[in-house]
């Protein structure tokens, strides 16, 4: 069996960092005006410095340019392309033809994979990019399996599909509602996410003009563009039997928890189900997703291309019981030295205060360790308190953990009641 890429989200150094620790085999990312996430606090230093973190523990970073560009952007896109060359990317991810050329000229050596944003969805489509130099193809999230099997089975290219992330309402995010309604254009990476809206909507009779009936799901509207999140970890033994080459899950602008809890649970579940086909069971990996604050989880049209369970008609993010804690930064020795403690500095990112149940997530470990807060200091001052805010961006705390850890864990909030 084929052991395929689990590839990862980063929207930043930091979530890289984070995506490599929880098992991902290699990321992806770009610059805010250059790769359809114009939110993304990533500049060409920060891209450069991922590639270099990447090499030096052999993971991979693939560099999106997938924007669709008007002609006043290829001198900032050949400056870039020129510089990541040098860092020697492992990929450039590309969905217009003029970039494609513009990379074939210049850096001929970077492998080409052509974006979703292309619409890929037949080996025809395939076999093209392969002959314009393209490596791989990341298909379209709207085919079934039966169709990607067939692509996969005629083409002599790397295949990399959707496992795991949000669903754009327009095909494969071609989509033109954004820069309508907000001016702000998805294909040039600025979605305002309007099929995430809530809508008023209204039937006229053509014969009673005037008279508007409301189309209502409740007093907030209706959320009838709006799609639920696409979730294959049922999947995984059919999509690891057809041996796709790169598994992807979708979430640049998600955080660092949320990347540690999705990428670790396919983590193991590719894992697992390589050692052990016959005892694969799914629903201990997809437990730790849904702790997650999701959407809705669909198969979309993997399973069945007449599904229609994929809308989100609530427009609300689900299991509020779990919430990021904080991430561990380093150990604290001033307190480590008495009554053997391990004290940790944690950058935390929600309140915390004694009594708390906190989730330690281990890296290659689906099942989280579970503890309480017994004690708490001020990193400053090293003084005990019984709460913290995150009043400022990198607000710090020290708690004892009663395990050893390792910088770059994610500690996940338990809520009670």
């Amino acid at each position: 069996m084929i052991k395929p890429e689990l590839l990862a989200p980063a929207g930043s150094f930091e979530k890289a960092k984070t995506a490599f620790t929880y098992g991902a085999d290699a990321v992806y990312m770009g610059t805010a005006r250059l790769s359809l996430r114009s939110r993304v606090d990533v500049g060409n230093d920060e891209l450069l410095k991922t590639i270099e973190y990447a090499h030096n523990i052999n993971k991979k970073v693939y560099a999106a340019l997938n924007i669709y560009a008007r002609d006043d952007m290829y001198n900032e896109i050949e400056e870039q392309v020129k510089k990541i060359s040098d860092a020697k990317v492992d990929g450039l991810i590309i969905s217009d033809g003029g970039i494609v050329e513009l990379v074939k000229n210049i850096a001929p050596e970077i492998p080409i994979h052509i974006s979703t944003q292309a619409n890929i969805t037949s080996y025809h489509t395939s076999n093209f990019w392969k002959k314009n130099g393209a490596t791989r193809v990341i298909l379209a999230r709207e085919l079934c399996k039966n169709e990607i099997k067939e692509i996969k089975e005629n083409t002599n290219m790397e295949i990399e599909i959707f496992v795991h992330g949000a669903i754009c309402y327009s095909y494969s995010g071609r989509c033109h509602l954004s820069d309508f309604l907000a001016n702000r254009c998805g294909n040039l990476g600025d979605c305002a996410q309007s099929c995430r809206w809530a809508y008023n909507m209204y039937i006229e009779e053509k014969n009673n003009p005037g008279n508007l009936m409301p189309v209502q799901q409740d007093e907030h509207g209706t959320y009838i563009l709006s799609s639920k999140d696409l979730c294959l970890i049922k999947e995984i033994p059919e999509i690891l039997d057809m041996e796709i080459d790169s598994l992807k899950i979708e979430g640049r602008l998600k955080t660092e928890y949320y990347l540690a809890t999705i990428i670790n649970a396919y983590r193991n579940a590719i894992d697992d189900y390589i050692k052990n086909p016959k005892e694969y069971d799914y629903n201990k990996y997809l437990n730790e997703i849904e702790k997650t604050k999701t959407r809705g989880l669909t198969t979309f049209y993997f399973n069945d291309k007449n599904n229609k369970d994929f809308q989100e008609y609530e427009g609300k993010q689900y299991n509020p019981n779990y919430e990021f804690g904080g991430k561990i930064i380093c150990k604290d020795e001033r307190l480590c030295q008495t009554e053997n403690r391990n004290c940790y500095t944690i950058e935390i990112r929600n309140r915390l205060q004694l009594g708390d149940a906190l989730e330690l997530l281990i890296p290659s470990k689906l099942e989280p360790i579970t503890f309480k807060i017994k004690e708490m200091w001020d990193v400053e001052t090293a003084k005990e308190i019984d709460h913290v805010n995150p009043g400022r961006e990198g607000q710090k705390v020290i708690l004892n953990i009663p395990y050893e850890v390792q910088e770059g864990w994610i500690l996940r909030r338990r809520k009670t009641k």
